[in-house]
C-alpha cells in the first residue's frame, strides 16, 4: 500500500478529526474529538505546520498524525501522535521524524538536549513496546474526570459574604486571570510558563469570556481563577482552576467547581470534565472526587531525553 507522510494544512482538519475520532473509539469507546479543536490546532498562530506537523496517508486515507510544539523556549518539547493500531510502521516513522525535529527545536533554543513529552491514553493505539525500544519511559499519570449534570440539583451557589465572582469581560481581568493562573500553577509538575499572548493563542478564538471567572476577597484582592470551555461536543470542560497559595484551604476551589456545575447545567450540558495530575500535591484529585467527579480515562506522560549534537567547529 502506498504511504505518504506530509505536513498538515488547515484544510486537513476534517480528515484529521476523523482519524482522531477513530482512535477515540478504540481507546475510550466513543468519539470525543470535535472539529473546532482540530481547526484551532491547525490555525494556531505559532503552529508552523510545515516544520511541526505530519499527516500519514495510506492509499489516500489518514492512518497517522503528529503535532509538535515548543512552549518552553528551552529543552522541553511537547508532541502529540495518533496512529491506527494496524499501522505501527507509521508510528515508528513518525517518531523518527518528530524526534529529529524536537532535537532541532531544542538546539535552536540553545539547549544541549531535547526533553520530549508525549501524552498517551493508558491503553493506546500506539504499541508502547515501540516507545520503550526508542528509549521512552512513562513518567506521570493524569486522569480525565467527568461528572453528570442535573439542572434541578446543580444550581449556581450563593456566594458567602466577603467573596465576589466576576467574568473576565475586560482586558484587565483577562490579564489578571492569566497572571493568577501562572502563579498558582508555578510549582505544579510539568508547568510551562506562558506569555499572555501565547495563553490567548492556546485558548483560541472560540473562548467565551463569560465562562472565565475570577474570585476576589474583600480587602485581599483576586484569589482564584477558572477557565472553562463550552465548544467541545462531548461535554463542557474546565481547562484550569487555580487558587493562590495563601488562599487555599478556604473552600474557594470547591465554590468555583460548583459554580461551573451550575452554569453548565443552565447551559443545557449533561456532563462536565477536566484533567488532573494524580500526584497533584494540592489535593486537587480529592477535591474533584469529593464533588462527584469520576475517572473517564487515564493518560500517561511519556518522556525521552535526546542529545543535541555539538555544532561543527
Amino acid at each position: 500500500m502506498d504511504l505518504t507522510i506530509r505536513p498538515a494544512v488547515p484544510d486537513d482538519a476534517p480528515m484529521v478529526c476523523r482519524l482522531l475520532n477513530a482512535v477515540d473509539l478504540i481507546e475510550i469507546g466513543r468519539e470525543e474529538t470535535d472539529l473546532v479543536s482540530v481547526q484551532a490546532d491547525l490555525t494556531h498562530p505559532e503552529a508552523a505546520l510545515a516544520e511541526n506537523s505530519w499527516l500519514a496517508l495510506r492509499d489516500g486515507e489518514p492512518v497517522g498524525y503528529g503535532l509538535l510544539w515548543d512552549d518552553s523556549g528551552a529543552e522541553r518539547i511537547d508532541m502529540d501522535q495518533y496512529v491506527l493500531p494496524d499501522h505501527q510502521d507509521v508510528a515508528d516513522r513518525l517518531f523518527e521524524l518528530m524526534e529529529a525535529q524536537a532535537v532541532r527545536r531544542a538546539g535552536a533554543n540553545g539547549a544541549e538536549r531535547a526533553v520530549v513529552h508525549l501524552h498517551l491514553h493508558a491503553r493506546p493505539t500506539v504499541d508502547t513496546a515501540l516507545l520503550l525500544r526508542r528509549g521512552w519511559s512513562a513518567v506521570r499519570r493524569h486522569h480525565v474526570l467527568t461528572r453528570p449534570l442535573d439542572p434541578a440539583a446543580d444550581r449556581v451557589p450563593v456566594l458567602p459574604d466577603g467573596l465576589a465572582l466576576r467574568a473576565c469581560h475586560t482586558e484587565e481581568d483577562r490579564r489578571r486571570a492569566h497572571a493568577l493562573l501562572q502563579e498558582s500553577f508555578a510549582e505544579h509538575y510539568d508547568h510551562q510558563p506562558r506569555s499572555y499572548e501565547r495563553w490567548l493563542g492556546d485558548l483560541g478564538e472560540l473562548i467565551d469570556w463569560s465562562l472565565v471567572w475570577l474570585v476576589s476577597l474583600d480587602g485581599r484582592g483576586d484569589a482564584a481563577a477558572a477557565v472553562t470551555s463550552n465548544h467541545r461536543e462531548a461535554h463542557g470542560w474546565i481547562n484550569n482552576l487555580g487558587v493562590r497559595a495563601e488562599f487555599r484551604g478556604r473552600g474557594i476551589a470547591g465554590l468555583l467547581l460548583r459554580h461551573a456545575f451550575g452554569v453548565y447545567a443552565e447551559l443545557g450540558r449533561d456532563t462536565i470534565g477536566l484533567g488532573v495530575d494524580t500526584d497533584n500535591a494540592t489535593g486537587a484529585l480529592r477535591l474533584y472526587e469529593g464533588h462527584g467527579m469520576g475517572v473517564h480515562y487515564a493518560v500517561d506522560t511519556w518522556e525521552v531525553a535526546l542529545p543535541v549534537p555539538a555544532a561543527a567547529p
